[in-house]
């Protein structure tokens, strides 16, 4: 990564394997403190619950966030946009504003973004702070998830959103100085991109916040493996062959084992009969291909119509586990977990406690590690 540094500390190396080692552990409470949720006691599978900022409101993910963890979810991601991907989700508050309430209210889960852009709404020395401030406020229980972002957010909100390989290398440099700001040591940087001037983070958590990659396309994923902690993605593309081999070649390439790091898999599932798996594919019909021409569209207007235009609903949620039986959705669930990746359930429909429930009575008890 190209930029002059005048700071001193960790090195870029010893810290990502700082927060490999030990950010990524959830906090062993053995009970809820005052206010907060009792988590259910838990001996399997680690699985991931998705709080969808483009449906709900930060309050009602707050509350689903306290249902997760006493249903037996380990850990949540919230959705960090400043506009819905399709009209017709209808919502889009600030994330890292639910993240402080569900650290506030919840014992032992642990919580990111699924992901954050730091590349043209928030500066690298935004992003470093306020996860630093979540990492205080919450002690080893916070990841960020960083990405080269959607022009639904980045182009809509500041007009900027370059081609491929400009948002590519400023990932890589914005991840590089959020590491070196959360030394704590007084830092300029001159970069391709960024600068700072003499910026100093006062309050940092006591363990590393782990950084999480987000990555559909083999250089992206590559990028993952040498500059992030984990990886971030979906199930389909977390079972390419290309894509794994693209992100262990960038660990190996940076000394880390890649077997090693965390992968978190999202997986879109609908608990229920027609009108519910129907509801959930309206909303989220743009996911048969979101990152091709959609993601350079920045209205969530046109996207939608675009995408009614050339998916029918069936085609949508074909490969979604779905119904009320549990053997489909355990199924998908043990096949991510076998494949060593963290499940994430995400859920599009109206009903997200069902969901909740659900997958805490019928499909966490019966997975395995």
């Amino acid at each position: 990564m190209k930029g002059d540094i005048a700071t001193g500390g960790l090195s870029r190396r010893r810290l990502g394997a700082l927060t490999a080692a030990a950010g990524l552990m959830s906090a062993a409470a053995t009970g809820a403190a005052p206010g907060r949720a009792a988590a259910a006691p838990k001996a399997g599978a680690e699985v991931g619950f998705v709080l969808s900022h483009e449906q709900f409101r930060t309050n009602e993910l707050a509350d689903l966030a306290v249902r997760a963890e006493r249903a037996g979810f380990d850990r949540v991601w919230a959705s960090d946009h400043s506009q819905p991907w399709q009209d017709n989700q209808r919502h889009s508050m600030h994330p890292w504003l639910t993240l402080a309430l569900v650290g506030e209210r919840t014992s032992t889960l642990t919580f990111g973004t699924g992901v954050t852009c730091p590349l043209y709404r928030h500066h690298p020395a935004e992003v470093a702070q306020a996860f630093a401030s979540l990492g205080v406020l919450s002690p080893g229980r916070v990841f960020l998830g960083v990405g080269a972002g959607e022009a639904l957010n980045e182009r809509a909100a500041t007009g900027r959103f370059g081609r491929y390989q400009e948002r590519h290398d400023r990932l890589a440099e914005a991840v590089g100085l959020i590491r070196t700001l959360w030394t704590g040591r007084r830092t300029t940087f001159h970069g391709t991109y960024y600068q700072t001037d003499q910026f100093r983070l006062y309050d940092l958590p006591p363990r590393a916040v782990p950084i999480m990659v987000a990555a559909s396309g083999p250089r992206s994923a590559r990028l993952a493996g040498q500059h992030g902690d984990g990886w971030i993605t979906g199930a389909a593309d977390f079972a390419k062959p290309e894509l794994r081999d693209a992100f262990a070649a960038g660990a190996r390439a940076a000394g880390k084992d890649p077997d090693a790091m965390p992968k978190f898999v999202e997986t879109m599932v609908a608990v229920g009969g027609e009108p519910d798996v129907e509801y959930a594919a309206e909303r989220w019909r743009f996911t048969v291909d979101a990152f091709g021409d959609l993601l350079y569209q920045p209205n969530p207007v046109t996207i939608q119509r675009l995408a009614e235009q050339r998916w029918p609903l069936p085609q949508v949620y074909a490969k979604w586990p779905r119904g009320t039986d549990p053997a489909p959705h355990i199924a998908v669930l043990q096949h991510i977990i076998d494949g060593g990746g963290t499940p994430f359930v995400h859920s599009g429909q109206s009903d997200q406690r069902r969901v909740i429930d659900f997958y805490g009575a019928e499909v966490l008890p019966k997975l395995h590690p």
